[in-house]
């Protein structure tokens, strides 16, 4: 098995029409189909269904998905490190983030780590926590940000982060005469929440926040990303609820927060790494980490 079959599999497994792989590779159908032929053969069974209506994955091809795109990412890291070490790099962190975490906050803790050890080299990935998980397991990343800390069974997790839940409303809604809010009173209007793939953890926590009122939500819509849940407020379509600091950071007038009645209610963050000793490295971001979650970085 070759690299080459690898890459001719994934572009069908992704297509699942063959003449649009070999195009998105750049070459001919008939080279392609034996490429694919031949890698069945060595692996001796079939990775296709090729019917009159279209093309569609086996069970084997499907476990041979997973497994191919982890040797590409293996090897797209393998490069990066080479390129990290080629640039006066020492050391390198891959650290996951989900969920849409407060940029403030890792932005305080990115630019510790520049100062205190700029040597090592912190790449970023932004997944979602299903991925981050899977990641984690699969020695893809070393850390990770996430709302949530469920689903991730072997993964040692930590509270670092906690940051004040808010009310996002519009600049003109009649609830603004309040200074603080009762839940009961926002939730007699629509609701724009992120949408639960998308911000699986930090939707995870609303979710229990509401499930805590007997007023039953209503939810107008699930925004894709906080920005659009955002504008979505702005324009009149409903409330949110978020932390204090992304609004802030959203530097829009239109959208005015409220603190709620009866709070603080916090949203947390947590980081998550695998459940073995940490490297020296890791150890020494992790304490930053808690630092920023203190407030200690950012005095």
């Amino acid at each position: 098995m070759e690299l080459r079959h690898l890459r001719c599999f994934i572009a069908v497994a992704k297509e699942l029409h063959f003449a649009r792989a070999a195009e998105r590779l750049n070459i001919e159908q008939s080279p392609l189909s034996r490429t694919i032929k031949e890698l069945e053969s060595e692996l001796g069974t079939q990775l296709f269904e090729r019917t009159s209506r279209g093309t569609r994955l086996t069970w084997a091809g499907e476990v041979l998905t997973e497994d191919a795109r982890r040797v590409f990412t293996t090897l797209d890291q393998a490069r990066a490190n080479v390129q990290a070490a080629a640039s006066g790099y020492r050391g390198m962190l891959r650290i996951a983030l989900s969920d849409g975490i407060v940029a403030q906050r890792l932005a305080t803790l990115l630019a510790q780590c520049r100062l205190e050890e700029p040597e090592v080299e912190i790449r970023l990935f932004e997944v979602p926590l299903s991925h981050q998980a899977k990641g984690l397991r699969n020695d893809l990343y070393d850390a990770g940000f996430s709302r949530s800390d469920e689903g991730c069974d072997g993964m040692y997790s930590q509270a670092v982060w906690h940051d004040p839940l808010i009310v996002a409303l519009p600049a003109r809604h009649p609830l603004l005469v309040c200074k603080q809010l009762p839940l009961e009173k926002v939730l007699k209007y629509p609701l724009i929440l992120c949408h639960p793939e998308n911000c699986e953890g930090h939707y995870k926590q609303i979710e229990r926040l509401l499930r805590a009122v007997e007023t039953q939500p209503v939810i107008a819509e699930h925004a894709s990303s906080h920005d659009v849940m955002f504008a979505l407020i702005a324009a009149g379509y409903g409330l949110g609820l978020a932390c204090e600091a992304q609004v802030r950071a959203y530097h829009n007038p239109d959208v005015v927060s409220r603190p709620i009645d009866g709070g603080p209610l916090m949203l947390t963050t947590y980081l998550l790494r695998p459940d073995n000793e940490p490297s020296v490295q890791l150890g020494r971001f992790i304490q930053r980490a808690t630092l920023a979650g203190d407030g200690a970085l950012a005095r």
